[in-house]
């Protein structure tokens, strides 16, 4: 029998982003690449003689401000471990410990990823023999990352998120990230978004779309430069309408070397991508932001997972 079961849960980034169409019952069907980052999350879970869920917040952390967050239910982690514990009749209790490092409002599925370790380390901690299959259901029930959590790796997205389909890892490069301390609302995002698409449905303007065909072209050929010359996201220009320090940062993150540079999710982090074994100027970039009058943190990180 175990007694604890440890996870380390991985952020992403969204190498190509576009929305195909929308539900009947308001949900956006989407068309993504996704790829974990180096840059985690560790959640140790331990059986305990006390019943019920206890969520505890590691002081090794590194996010500052973490008294503030929810332990109970309104906390995606509590509620992954509560469905499984319900779905699996388990009565014991559990302690969880999470040491948080991965930005949270990032668009990095910080939230999402932590949930998926949830579902996959209680399950594991009471050997349930759930399967990712299982696991994936229970998970899309909490968000619509979290099926692809639970996989990691590069993947395709679609759906409003669970349909998946892994492919040809990511290799060759690196990723340098940004994430200004400021967050974003993910809702107010995809209903600018909606607002964007009405006008453009009636003449006004236009959306480009990312090429995610052809990057899943590069992807199967081991092509990382074409990897980063497709990098797209349909969702930045509503969120630079609001945020327009966002290009700027996109413009240091390429003058500190990176080839390319997108917005990930609903922002308002920025990646960029650079070829393996370049280094990029770190000092330039951070007095750069500094000179814009732009806090942030800043990471240079490989593919996670």
């Amino acid at each position: 029998m175990k007694n604890s079961v440890e996870k380390t849960a991985y952020a992403k980034v969204n190498l190509g982003l576009d929305i195909v169409g929308l539900r009947e019952d308001g949900y956006h069907l989407v068309k993504m690449i996704m790829q974990s980052v180096g840059i985690s999350d560790r959640l140790v879970f331990e059986r305990s003689e006390e019943p019920g869920i206890l969520l505890q917040v590691s002081d090794r952390s590194t996010l500052p401000d973490l008294q503030d967050m929810p332990t109970d239910d309104r906390n995606l982690i509590v509620r992954a471990a509560r469905m499984v514990k319900e779905k699996y009749g388990i009565s014991e209790g559990v302690r969880i410990t999470l040491e948080k490092h991965i930005p949270m409002a990032a668009g990095m599925a910080g939230g999402s990823t932590d949930c998926a370790a949830s579902l996959a380390g209680v399950a594991e901690l009471f050997e349930t023999g759930a399967t990712p299959e299982e696991l994936a259901e229970l998970g899309v029930r909490l968000g619509a990352d979290v099926p692809y959590c639970l996989m990691g790796g590069t993947a395709l997205s679609e759906g409003i998120g669970e349909v998946l389909t892994p492919l040809t890892p990511l290799t060759g490069c690196r990723f340098l990230i940004v994430k200004p301390r400021f967050g974003v609302s993910t809702k107010e995002v995809y209903t600018a978004y909606d607002g964007l698409a009405a006008r453009v449905a009636a003449g006004e303007g236009e959306i480009p779309h990312p090429d995610i065909d052809g990057m899943v072209e590069a992807l199967t050929e081991g092509d990382p430069e074409g990897v980063m010359s497709r990098l797209g996201n349909v969702l930045e220009g509503v969120t630079v309408e609001k945020h327009p320090e966002i290009l700027r940062i996109e413009e240091l993150v390429k003058e500190a070397g990176a080839s390319a540079a997108i917005m990930t999710g609903s922002g308002p982090t920025v990646f960029g991508m650079l070829p393996e074994g370049k280094t990029p100027d770190m000092d330039a970039l951070k007095e750069g932001l500094s000179a814009e009058g732009i806090p942030a943190d800043v990471f240079f990180v490989g593919c996670g997972g």
